[in-house]
């Protein structure tokens, strides 16, 4: 069933049809789809618009349809355009000349927009909850390593000691900004868009304030011609989910480095993991680098739509049926990730003792041989040449600045005293940092 062709004469090329179908992909809307429809119907009948027998009918028509979908019996598929024209051919089926009436009063332009806002607010849920239960990780990995010490790093060097909570604290301020983000879209998504008709609204006498009630929209939109032309909502979705995801993937990158033989940070559960089909020693961070890759694609799809958007007049036009496959793409993308990252995170054992090793060499605690060195009076700049000389004396000696002599130490500046080892210990230099937002403001 086509909801168009009264005035067509020749039967549509077969390559045209197939290029120009949506079913395939946006049937996953109809739970979206049957949702508006009752709403407007139930609209249709209170405003007279339609005889209460006939929105009635067709609210009873809708709901079965619902449930035979999501009981197995209903398939979605056929010869249908879309999702749109398939459930309206078959609620005429079921109900007969009331399904007819459906349509009165709507256009599919407002119906196309009201499915995929409802489908991105419903996903966007989704998504909150599952971030939620991600962070949940997040504060229960800061619980369990307040004390677990490790270096922290710029530009891939060892920089100064840290904690693993400290450290993994930082992505918890990076989702909660996604949250804040996703709450900020969803405002300005949550309007309605139903009753905007192709774009200059109708003659009916719709109620556009008791649907957008209906579907818990906080208002209907203002311009019926940006109603059906506004994408603006499902960019800005996707650049949030881009941002999330670049997120796990700037984790992901560092569990693939703490999981390499060199680092032996972490292991990662067998369950997130898989082999070599060659080298039987193999196992690899596989999960965390799919994350990694499957950050493109996302990025792929903000630029798709962003080259989508770029040169439309207003007001519908037919390029904005290519808002959904990389759309959907991106959705289901980013949510996997978060899961699967949340899996992997809640089942990883830390090293503590290799990583608490790895910050002892490397000089993490050279800043704090130079704080020491202020404390007894020496300018900071001077202090930091001194222990430039230092770490030169460590790498002659190959060791530690823990492991000098006090000797060494005062061979090169005699205000050095007994107390530098308590001073430069991983314990005092965590400990000491206690700056709003430091690492010993978790011990």
């Amino acid at each position: 069933m086509k909801l168009w062709g009264g005035r067509f004469t020749e039967a549509e090329d077969a390559l045209t049809e197939a290029f120009n179908e949506s079913l395939s992909f946006d049937k996953r809307m109809y739970r979206q789809d049957i949702r508006g429809s009752i709403a407007h119907a139930k609209m249709l009948g209170k405003q007279s618009i339609i005889s209460e027998e006939d929105s009635e009918a067709i609210v009873k028509g809708l709901e079965g349809i619902l449930s035979d979908i999501e009981a197995g019996k209903l398939t979605i598929g056929g010869s249908a355009e879309d999702i749109h024209s398939f459930i309206e051919a078959e609620l005429t089926e079921r109900i007969g000349e009331a399904g007819k009436r459906l349509h009165t009063g709507r256009s599919r332009n407002d119906q196309v927009a009201l499915d995929m806002k409802m489908y991105t607010r419903d996903h966007m849920d989704s998504m909150v909850e599952e971030i939620k239960e991600l962070i949940n990780t997040f504060e229960k990995l800061i619980d369990e390593n307040r004390d677990t010490y490790m270096p922290g790093f710029t530009h891939l060097q060892k920089a100064q000691p840290t904690t693993l909570a400290h450290h993994m604290g930082a992505y918890k301020e990076m989702l909660l900004r996604d949250l804040s983000r996703l709450s900020d879209t969803r405002d300005r998504l949550n309007e309605c868009p139903l009753g905007a008709g192709a774009f200059a609204g109708t003659t009916y006498p719709l109620d556009r304030d008791y649907t957008a009630k209906l579907l818990e929209f906080r208002k209907p939109t203002n311009n019926s011609m940006d109603s059906v032309s506004d994408r603006d909502y499902l960019l800005e979705y996707i650049f949030d989910l881009s941002t999330i995801q670049m997120h796990l993937s700037r984790l992901s990158e560092e569990i693939i480095i703490w999981n390499s033989n060199e680092y032996q940070f972490v292991r990662i559960s067998d369950a997130y993991s898989t082999g070599s089909s060659i080298m039987p020693q193999k196992k690899n961070p596989d999960i965390a680098e799919l994350i990694r890759g499957k950050t493109g694609r996302v990025y792929g799809a903000l630029q798709s739509l962003l080259v989508v958007m770029k040169g439309l007049p207003l007001a519908y036009n037919k390029d904005m049926q290519e808002d959904k496959e990389f759309a959907f793409d991106a959705m289901d993308t980013v949510l996997d990730s978060v899961k699967l990252m949340n899996g992997m995170l809640s089942t990883i054992t830390f090293n503590k003792t290799r990583m608490e090793d790895s910050a002892k060499r490397g000089f993490t605690n050279a800043t704090d041989v130079a704080d020491y060195l202020v404390r007894k009076g020496v300018p900071f700049r001077t202090a930091h040449g001194i222990v430039g000389e230092l770490v030169l004396l460590c790498e002659e000696k190959k060791c530690a600045l823990d492991d000098l002599t006090l000797t060494d130490y005062k061979n090169i500046c005699d205000k050095i005293d007994e107390d530098i080892y308590d001073a430069i210990s991983l314990e005092t230099c965590v400990k000491n940092r206690k700056t709003t937002g430091a690492p010993g403001e978790l011990l």
